[in-house]
This record gives structure tokens, C-alpha cells and sequence, in this order.
């Protein structure tokens, strides 16, 4: 039988399929459904230091709302606070404690000291890694690019000193430079990267005038920047390759270790073909690895990187130009009607 150990973050996991961050991991059944249906380990659903911030705002406001309505009271409710991340991290804990495999926590912060802070919370939950989610939307058309990288890279290595687990980088897929921030992350510590974030993408419905946030899973096709990155980077970085968004079936699985990718992360195939589909993902690897004659992940991992493949110009943009050249061909097979 095909063995599927890789590594990740320094750390060796049964096989390439680590669950995502989402909203199930709330639930302890479903976690351990997962673990049953051969996940490799868990990433534990973000903890977002906005949201913390949101939350306290609008604590404080219900609390304060009816205050100085009466000349004998000034206050209506007595001094209380926000607890912060305390539900996050019991939750946290709880997974980590129901588990046998290993639980990475993500955390999303603001500001560098939150970063480190939170950290160190998460880190004595007992996890065995932090993800760091570099979910960001510019929107102050006056921060300059090189003040973002650089507070970017400055949380990662303030992080990486802070704790004594391994640090991963989740990256966001709009970078001017993607494999300069991610050697730089290296430099700073991290032990691996994640390609890429699914952000929420905002809609506009029509017919009510209003936003909408709708179509939150992935898609096949999703896949290919990843692969596309995974490629690029095979052999040019010590960091874990974790590859991330569209990936639903075990040939994607295959696809991005091809590339160059030591793993993948999944979501959104447990949500539309239910978390058993684990087991058939990993079913089809093997069978593919039985009928190649590979005894093990490393004996086809790169394989079709950059690194080795014939065609010099197969991941970078000249392939467009080879495309174009060969639109006709393209146009015969798919008819214009």
C-alpha cells in the first residue's frame, strides 16, 4: 500500500489532506468525523481581532445606551467587559483535547502587539502550529505598498520569536510580488505558506439595490493560481508548500503535489460532498500512486515543478503568448455560436 506521510511545518502528518479553517470546527462530532474520515490534522476556524473590537463596541454600546436617563442613576448596568479571545481559546482547547491529530490555530490581527499577544494564548492551548491569515483589504489609498509588506513581515518575525511552534503564512492572492513576500516570511521565521486566501468577494443585487455576499465555496478551477505558485516555488524555498482553494477531488491532491506542493488544505468539498469524502480523496490517491508504482508522496512531489519540467516557460506569463498563438486550434474545439 502507497505511503502518504509528508511534512508539514516540520511536522510528519499521515497524508497530504489538512481541513481549512471553518465554521464546523465548532462542532466536536464533526471534528471527529473528520479525523475518522482520514484528515491529516485541523485547522482550527480564525481568530479575528476585528471582530473582538466589533464586539466590544457594541457591548459597550446596548450597555451605555439607556445611561443618564434618570438624574438618581448614571448607570443602568454595572461595569462589565468584553472577555476577548477566552471563548476562542476554550473552544480551542477542546478541540486540541478531543483530537489525536495535530490542531493548527489561524489568527487574524491588527496591530503588531495583538499579534504576539494572541499568540502567546494560542500557543498554550497546546496546538501544534499557528497559522498567521494575512486577510487584508487595502483601503487607505495613502499606505504606501512597502509600509504593508513591511508591518507584514515585522508581525510574522515578532510572532515566530514569541512562540516555539511552527508559524505558517495564509497570503492573500493580490500581491504585486507573491514569492518575495514569501521568502521574506521565511526569513523571518515562517516554517511554511498557504496559496492562497479566499476572500469574500461583494456582489450587488440588482433588483433590491443592495450588497450581498453570496457563493462563499470554491471551485475547481479555483485551484490553478495555487498550482501555479506551488510550481513556481518547488525547490526554491525551505518553507512547507500548502496549497489552498479548489481543491475538491484526490486528483487535485495529485495535481498540486505534481506542482510542487508538500500538502493541501480542503473546505468547501466537505461542505458540498460531506466530510466522508476525505476517505474517497485519499482512496483515489492511492490508487493512482498503486498504478503509477509510487511507494511514497516523495516520488512524484516536483515532478512537474518548474524545476523539472522541459517547457522553461511553462508557469510563467510567455505561455499566454503560445495560447494566443494557437487560438484557432482553441476556437475549433469550442465553436462560437
Amino acid at each position: 500500500m502507497a505511503d502518504l506521510k509528508v511534512n508539514y511545518l516540520g511536522i510528519e502528518l499521515k497524508n497530504p489532506i489538512v481541513v481549512g479553517a471553518n465554521n464546523m470546527v465548532y462542532d466536536l462530532d464533526k471534528l471527529k468525523k473528520m479525523e475518522e474520515a482520514g484528515a491529516a490534522a485541523i485547522v482550527f476556524k480564525s481568530l479575528f481581532e476585528e471582530q473582538i473590537m466589533l464586539e466590544r463596541l457594541q457591548m459597550d454600546d446596548r450597555l451605555s445606551e439607556y445611561d443618564e436617563r434618570n438624574a438618581e442613576m448614571v448607570k443602568l448596568f454595572p461595569k462589565m467587559e468584553h472577555a476577548g479571545p477566552e471563548e476562542y481559546l476554550m473552544k480551542l482547547r477542546m478541540a486540541v483535547n478531543a483530537l489525536n491529530i495535530p490542531v493548527i490555530a489561524s489568527l487574524n490581527c491588527v496591530n503588531k502587539e495583538t499579534w504576539v499577544d494572541y499568540a502567546k494564548k494560542i500557543e498554550d492551548m497546546g496546538v501544534a502550529g499557528i497559522e498567521m491569515n494575512m486577510y487584508n483589504i487595502p483601503a487607505d489609498s495613502l499606505n504606501a505598498p512597502d509600509n504593508i509588506i513591511n508591518d507584514q513581515i515585522a508581525n510574522v518575525k515578532a510572532v515566530c520569536e514569541a512562540v516555539s511552534v511552527p508559524v505558517s503564512v495564509k497570503l492573500s492572492p493580490f500581491s504585486s510580488n507573491a514569492l518575495y513576500l514569501i521568502h521574506e516570511f521565511e526569513n523571518a521565521g515562517a516554517k511554511g505558506v498557504i496559496m492562497f486566501n479566499r476572500l469574500f468577494q461583494p456582489d450587488i443585487d440588482i433588483e433590491n439595490q443592495k450588497m450581498t455576499f453570496s457563493d462563499y465555496t470554491s471551485h475547481p478551477e479555483d485551484n490553478r493560481i495555487p498550482l501555479r505558485y506551488s510550481g513556481l516555488l518547488y525547490g526554491k524555498v525551505k518553507s512547507s508548500i500548502i496549497a489552498n482553494s479548489g481543491i475538491h477531488q484526490g486528483e487535485d491532491v495529485i495535481k498540486m503535489i505534481l506542482a510542487g506542493a508538500d500538502a493541501v488544505q480542503v473546505v468547501s468539498t466537505l461542505y458540498k460532498n460531506k466530510i466522508e469524502h476525505i476517505g474517497t480523496m485519499l482512496t483515489d490517491i492511492e490508487k493512482w500512486m498503486d498504478e503509477k508504482g509510487y511507494n511514497n508522496i516523495h516520488d512524484f512531489q516536483g515532478k512537474l515543478s518548474q524545476k523539472y519540467v522541459d517547457d522553461p516557460f511553462a508557469y510563467k506569463r510567455a505561455q499566454y503568448v503560445d495560447i494566443l498563438m494557437k487560438s484557432e486550434d482553441i476556437f475549433k474545439k469550442h465553436p462560437m455560436v
